[in-house]
């Protein structure tokens, strides 16, 4: 998330610098009390992107959806996405982009919210990048779980191990985790196995 890639970014939109945005971001991903969702989380997706940008439909859009996709971000909120969401939406609108772009990025926002199938390649590109972390070695995928618990530390551990579990097995549900084709069967296949390892941990079971 250097300054040099946001002035790109810009200048791709045709907008000013945005320095103070830029700024703004920054301080949001760098909230005390973060452990996943933080600079180093977008910083991930957006080298994923850089090896698949040449597939999107709108890449402007989709990099910026990652910019914001987590800006706003409160363990026990059920509206980080949306309130994220608005405010990639009112910048958006500040700075003069037309109505279809700004429901476009909107759209690509909410889609992290990971309730719904995606509808367009762009959305399902963005997804798959998100949850690319379910599909690392199992070391790191250890690390995000332990920080996922740290951001969520001030739940009781047993309400949060069947929470936590449920979420995890939903997406141990899914036919395929990643759609969008991106990520090789490899990565399917060592998410469902850190999935499944987590899920046992979690209810007891490892």
């Amino acid at each position: 998330m250097s300054t040099d890639r946001w002035a790109k970014l810009m200048d791709a939109w045709g907008f000013a610098p945005h320095q103070e945005t830029y700024d703004s971001l920054i301080t949001a991903y760098s909230e005390k009390g973060r452990h996943y969702h933080t600079l180093e989380h977008v910083s991930a997706c957006l080298r994923h992107l850089d090896n698949c940008s040449a597939l999107l439909d709108h890449p402007r859009e989709v990099e910026l959806a990652f910019w914001f996709h987590d800006a706003i971000y409160k363990p026990l909120s059920s509206k980080n996405e949306l309130e994220s969401a608005d405010w990639a939406a009112s910048f958006l609108a500040e700075s003069g982009a037309n109505g279809e772009e700004i429901d476009r990025v909107h759209r690509l926002i909410m889609v992290t919210e990971h309730d719904a199938p995606t509808q367009s390649r762009d959305e399902s590109i963005l997804v798959d990048i998100d949850l690319s972390i379910l599909g690392t070695s199992p070391e790191t995928y250890e690390i995000f779980e332990q920080g996922v618990r740290k951001e969520y530390r001030l739940v009781p551990s047993f309400i949060y191990r069947k929470k936590r579990a449920a979420v995890l097995r939903g997406f141990m549900e899914r036919p395929q985790i990643y759609m969008s084709g991106i990520f090789p069967e490899a990565r399917e296949r060592q998410a469902r196995e850190n999935l499944s390892n987590a899920v046992s941990k979690l209810e007891g079971r490892a």
